[in-house]
């Protein structure tokens, strides 16, 4: 025993603690897009508690965590270092990564923190561009169930802070952290919030996706202005930014979110940090008035629902409907979508019904017999090939 045994026991019993459970829609989205693979990163003043939170998220999905400070790193150690080989013009040269990407992939699975992200300059960022799009690093491909996520100070009260580029911004959900002083008191007394991680219900993923297809497609539709949009200032281009890639995220994020039935607020931070905060408040705000029937208990009973008003639900409906069949396809779904497109047209509205039918269409197997109901889209399907004359 040494003199510094005690000592340590004491440290360690300053760190002990227990957790429980809590409802803090920071953390919960935060578990939410972690959940659903997608590339989080994490702003706020130092000292706030960012990397403990990741700690203990870590430490609740099972996973090992790699921690790399991003601003004390060069270009290389993300693109890899060339290793010249003993026939690099036959074999080419490998591009080696550095070994907490070896670690990561021979495990399989883990958490990767990228911290100070804010503090890495430009060069730095652009290599990280190809570790959070396409998980490479160097020539080393990182396993699918790796998640990724970063921590960034304000540029203010970064030590040499930069703005982050807006191709790299533009591939994260960005997420606003603060401390809550209750929460810190509460901690240091011994008790910490737990961060609890959204259980995926499988039988809900095929209405859960159906659900949320149909709501993309309805709002995007209303507000096609909002597909797109690259802020004007560089610190706005640097965060959250509405763009095809990022509404594939709040597709995802949606997804979970009807399928582990997370949050609404929580929700809505997460959308909020895929596409920004203006359409994030718009396509939350959509989604409470939207009020759809659930895709699958229409199928199961198509004679007996009404088609909603307004074409952007009629669309989103349809979309939902044509995306539950496309999840599990037999005969029965297949004609029982026809006879909601069928519905459709006696509502006066063939044209919200035509793309919807052109894809059901498309769901067709040999030897299934056309429905009457084709004759209302004869035009379209014809052109298409769709279906036999």
């Amino acid at each position: 025993m040494t003199a510094l045994d005690a000592a340590d026991r004491l440290v360690a019993a300053t760190r002990a603690g227990r957790l429980e459970p809590t409802e803090e829609p920071r953390a919960e989205a935060l578990a939410l897009a972690v959940a659903a693979n997608l590339p989080v990163l994490i702003w706020g003043e130092p000292g706030i508690g960012k990397s403990a939170t990741l700690l203990q998220l870590a430490a609740g999905l099972g996973l090992p965590m790699e921690t790399v400070i991003a601003s004390v790193h060069e270009p290389s150690d993300f693109a890899g270092l060339p290793i010249v080989g003993d026939s690099p013009a036959t074999d080419g040269v490998p591009m080696a990564p550095p070994d907490w990407a070896v670690r990561l992939a021979r495990t399989g699975s883990g958490l990767i923190f990228f911290d100070e992200l804010s503090s890495a300059p430009p060069a730095v960022q652009a290599a990280l561009l190809r570790v959070v799009l396409e998980r490479r690093v160097g020539s080393l491909r990182l396993p699918e169930p790796i998640r990724i996520v970063a921590a960034a100070n304000p540029p203010a009260s970064a030590a040499d802070g930069w703005h982050l580029a807006p191709p790299l911004a533009n591939r994260f959900v960005h997420l606003p952290w603060a401390h809550d002083p209750r929460t810190v008191a509460r901690g240091l007394a011994g008790t910490w919030p737990a961060v609890t991680v959204p259980v995926v219900r499988p039988e809900r993923a095929g209405a859960a996706l159906a659900r949320a297809r149909g709501a993309l497609a309805g709002f995007l539709t209303a507000r096609p202005g909002l597909t797109h949009h690259l802020p004007a200032d560089a610190e706005s281009r640097g965060g959250a930014w509405p763009s095809p890639r990022t509404w594939e995220m709040v597709l995802r994020l949606l997804t979970f979110h009807y399928s582990a039935r997370t949050g609404r607020e929580a929700l809505a931070l997460a959308v909020a940090g895929a596409v920004g905060p203006g359409a994030g408040l718009e396509f939350v705000t959509y989604l409470e008035n939207l009020d759809l029937p659930d895709p699958e208990r229409v199928l199961a009973d198509p004679a007996a629902f009404t088609l909603p008003e307004r074409g952007d639900r009629q669309l989103a409906f349809l979309t939902a409907v044509i995306s539950a069949v496309r999840a599990d396809v037999t005969r029965p779904r297949w004609e029982a979508g026809w006879v909601v497109l069928e519905k459709a047209v006696a509502a006066g509205v063939p044209d919200v019904a035509a793309r919807a039918a052109a894809d059901l269409a498309a769901l067709r197997e040999p030897g299934w017999p056309v429905p009457a109901t084709v004759e209302a889209f004869a035009e379209v399907l014809s052109l298409s090939g769709l279906l036999p004359g």
